[in-house]
Formats: C-alpha cells, structure tokens, sequence
C-alpha cells in the first residue's frame, strides 16, 4: 500500500535473526516501568488542568493483585469541565488544517514507537497479555496513526471544490436545472464537535488510540475515558494521552477522565454538548447508551463495536493441522478476551475426532503463568468475576455437555484468576453457543450438511468475524454469500476469527456487533466522525 506500511516489531526482529534483543529489550522494559511509571498516582487532565480528587480508584494486576497505579475518581462535575474544555478548544483545532493535525498523529506514531518496549511492557503488567499479545497491541496503535494520517493526506481532507457553469432555463422564480452564473462548490467534510471516547478492558492501548485518533484528526476534540471500574486499565490510556500530547495535540483538545461509567460514561452520553461516542465494549453496554441518548431527543453519533458470538466450520476437506492452529489462536489468544475470539467451532462429523485430537495436543501445549515470563502463552483472567463466569459457564457445559479438555484452575503460584483453556462439546442451540463469555472457553459441536453449518454459524444476534477451513473451493464461495460477519477468514491457520491488520482487513461489526456499518482500521473509518456539507458561492 503506497504511502502506509504496518508495523510488526516482533515479526521484524525474528527475521533478522534478532530474537534474543527483543526478549532482553521487553525484560529491561519491565524493570524500567516498575521503577518509572508502577505504583504511582496518576492526576485527571482537563485543559490545562490536572486534577485530583478525595476518592481514589486503585488499580491491580490481573497477575499477582500488586497495584498498578492509583487514579482519581472522576464525577459528573469533573465530566462537565472536560465537555467544556473540550468544546472550548474545537474551533482553534478545526481550523488548524487536516494537513497539520495529520502531521501530529505521525509524530505520535513515532514517539509511541520509540517507547514501545515501555508501553507494551506496562500493559502486560496492566490487563495480563503476554509479551507478544502486549507488543502487537501497541503496534496496532502506531499502524493505527499512520494509517489515518495516510487516509486524510490521500483524500485530501476528504475535501474537493468543483464548479457549475452550465445555463438553465429562467421560470417566474429561479431556474429550471441549473444555473446562468458559475458557481463554485466546495464538497466539504466537517468535523461534529465533542466526542466521547469509552475504551475497553481488553486493548487499552490498540482502541483507545484508533478510537482517539478518529476523532482527533478528522477535527474534532475528544475525552478519553479509560476502562475505570471492575477490570480496570487507566494507566496505558493515561500513557496514550501523555504521548499524543507530546506529539502536539493541544490539552483541552484532548483530555482523559478516569472515573465510574455510571457518572463520567453517562454524562458523556447524555450532555448535549457532546456530539458523539466512540465505544467498544459490550452489547447490553452500547445498545443501552444508544437508546438514553435517542429517548432523550439527542442527536447523537454513535461509533460502536459491541462483541461478538464468533464462529468457525471446519470441513472434512480441511488441512487438519492448519485448521487446529487457526483454532487455539483464536480461542485462546489473550485467554479468549477479545470480542474477535473465536468460541463456537462446528466440524464435519468425519473429521471430529482427527481434530479434536490435534486440537487438544496443542492445548496441552500452551503454558500459563505469568505473562512477563518469555514462555508463557497462557495469562490470568482480567478479574474474580470473569473466573466466576468460567466456573459457571465450566460448570453448566459438564452438566449438559462433555468437558473434552479443562474446566479448572491452575495454581501458578501468584495471586490472580488462572484457569485452563477449555473445549466443551454441546449441542448447537445451547445457552453457552449464544451467551458472550469473553473466555478462554470453546464450545463445539459437529455437521453433516456444509449449508447447515453455515445456519448454525449465523444463528446468533452477532456478526463480528467467522471463519471457514475447507479444500473445496465452491464451499468457500458459499460462505462468501452467505456468512452474516463483517471480519471473514478462510484458511487462516495464523487465526481463525482473531488479528485483523490494519489497512487490510476492516474490523466491522454486522448485527448487534456494531452499528455503522464500518469498521476500524478500514478507508472509511474517518468518515463517520465527519459530515459532509456543500458551500457554493455564485459569481
């Protein structure tokens, strides 16, 4: 792609046969963040302000429950100053120019890549990722800037100015058709205003920058709010906001409030003077914001990525081996704590068995531990009530199912949630093939008919990604026209249903997955933060 290459720092340093820089230069990051940037306490940044508050919000590791950081507690008040920094500023960075704040977010892209090691290294500690999880995140965040500014220079703003000249026919008032002066027409692409940012748990550091930068290049301000209650990660996001600051974003163009949903989320959602949402996070979560804003009479834009029910069909003429790589990748990458995982699998009864084989050989392989160790896979879960989910869910499959490998809790020796991936076999059509788990649980059942797979894969209210692993070339085509997802691999063996790359494979939500019909990561993200008008000036 001319003009935009993505990052992919591990890649690169395997290749040069440098993978033993990169392992010491994540470990020496490490040490470095827990000296510089771990156990501190953080301020609330509105404008130019940094602010502190009597409550605190106390941030622990996933891994061992050490603190992370102590953050304030955020209000409805503090909410309100941000919208009016925010709304203060919007002007002066409108009229900035695309081309200028195009020029920030690079300088962002390669600040963020030269602390990256830092970054990633804080994230690990943050939401549990290993090494390679947590560098590929913050590498999908500089791709993520890059990309951008190569879209808006590319498209020029998304602005072009045309001119009408043709003559028309005069009636009692006006013209018939068109015009007897020249007009010239400036198609223009404006920005909305105030946008909240809601960030996910999950990629902190990943979303809340592509989110961030939608809206900030495009010409809006924004109001980051990081992940603050329940499965907290404020510090990357906190991080983020230091970086594109650093770059030249002014303050009150960007602000970051950590607090409650219940007050500072609400408020963003329902203040009038914010003119839309970015959000990732869950279904019940963003459909319910949606309806207040709507039922309150606000004209409001909603950007919204909410989970997803992923499948995958595995075929009886599919490479085996690849197909069970695809599979655990997918299911069990970042213990199944993406809304891309993959947690429905249908196989072709005449090759169930062969690939459950295979599957469960490579479970076994997985290491879990703590994930600043080099070689582990397999990280805690991000809090005590996604392992009472585990154990609920563990415990409702072996009552109406088959637990084929896992279902329990390993002790590691640190202080956190770890649990084994687990395959359960249940008949399709069971709660645990519709409910969202957000776990390293995967539910399979098996086929005769291709098309009824197909049924069984589109049976859920979602539509995030899917995947297909077949030798037969008429079954791919099927599955192109009639596959209900937005993200769609087939025979994929990096990843069944996870690792869209920047650039090239849009990350959009069909059904209650998402809401605009675009996707992250795709040439028309940015239009979504932007409406277009026409400007015509006769002469």
């Amino acid at each position: 792609m001319n003009g935009f290459k993505d990052v992919f720092t591990y890649l690169s340093y395997v290749s040069e046969g440098k993978d033993a820089e990169f392992h010491e230069l994540f470990e020496q990051a490490v040490e470095k963040v827990k000296k510089e940037y771990i156990g501190k306490e953080y301020p609330i940044y509105v404008g130019e302000k940094e602010l502190k508050t009597d409550a605190k919000l106390v941030e622990k590791s996933p891994i061992d429950g050490s603190t992370v950081c102590i953050c304030q507690k955020g209000d409805r008040e503090i909410a309100r100053k941000g919208i009016a920094e925010a709304k203060s500023a919007f002007e002066s960075w409108f009229e900035l120019g695309w081309n200028k704040r195009a020029a920030i977010m690079r300088k962002a892209a390669n600040i963020i890549e030269k602390n990256k090691f830092e970054l990633a290294a804080v994230l690990s500690i943050e939401n549990g990722k290993n090494r390679l999880e947590s560098i590929g995140e913050v590498d999908e965040a500089i791709n993520f800037l890059r990309y951008y500014a190569y879209l808006l220079a590319s498209n020029k703003g998304y602005n072009q100015t045309v001119k009408l000249t043709s003559k028309g026919v005069k009636i009692k008032y006006g013209f018939q058709g068109s015009v007897t002066k020249t007009e010239v027409i400036e198609q223009r692409m404006v920005p909305y205003g105030v946008f909240g940012i809601l960030a996910p748990f999950n990629f902190p550091v990943s979303i809340s920058t592509g989110m961030s930068v939608g809206a900030l290049i495009t010409g809006n301000t924004a109001i980051l709010k990081p992940s603050s209650t329940g499965n907290m990660t404020m510090l990357t996001g906190i991080m983020i906001y230091n970086y594109l600051i650093e770059a030249g974003v002014p303050k009150g163009v960007y602000n970051v409030i950590t607090g409650p949903g219940s007050e500072v989320g609400d408020e963003l959602v329902i203040n009038p003077d914010v003119a839309g949402i970015a959000f990732t996070g869950s279904k019940d979560v963003g459909k319910s914001m949606i309806k207040k804003a709507y039922d309150l009479g606000l004209n409001k834009v909603f950007i919204v990525e909410m989970g997803g029910k992923n499948p995958a069909i595995v075929t009886e003429t599919a490479n085996i081996e690849e197909a069970a790589q695809g599979i655990i990748s997918a299911a069990f990458g970042y213990q199944g704590q993406k809304c891309s995982a993959l947690s429905r699998l249908y196989v072709h009864k005449k090759v169930k068995d062969v690939l459950v084989e295979e599957v469960v050989k490579r479970i076994k392989e997985l290491t879990i531990g703590d994930p600043l160790k080099k070689e582990v896979y397999l990280g805690p879960l991000i809090s005590e009530e996604a392992y009472q989910r585990y154990v609920w869910a563990v415990n409702l499959g072996q009552k109406d199912g088959k637990i084929i490998y896992g279902g329990k809790r390993v002790d590691v020796g640190l202080n956190g949630y770890y649990v084994e991936p687990t395959l359960i076999e249940l008949k399709h059509g069971h709660e645990l093939f519709k409910k969202e788990l957000f776990l390293p649980i995967l539910v399979m059942d098996s086929f005769e008919n291709f098309s009824d797979a197909i049924n069984m894969a589109n049976d859920t209210e979602y539509g995030l990604t899917a995947g297909l692993y077949t030798g037969k070339k008429e079954e791919i085509d099927e599955f192109r026209r009639r596959i209900q997802a937005g993200v769609v691999y087939v025979n994929r063996s990096a990843s069944a249903t996870t690792g869209a790359i920047v650039g090239y494979h849009p990350f959009v939500g069909w059904k209650s997955s998402g809401f605009t019909g675009k996707g992250a990561g795709s040439r028309f993200y940015l239009l979504q933060f932007l409406k277009e008008q026409s400007f015509s000036v006769s002469s």
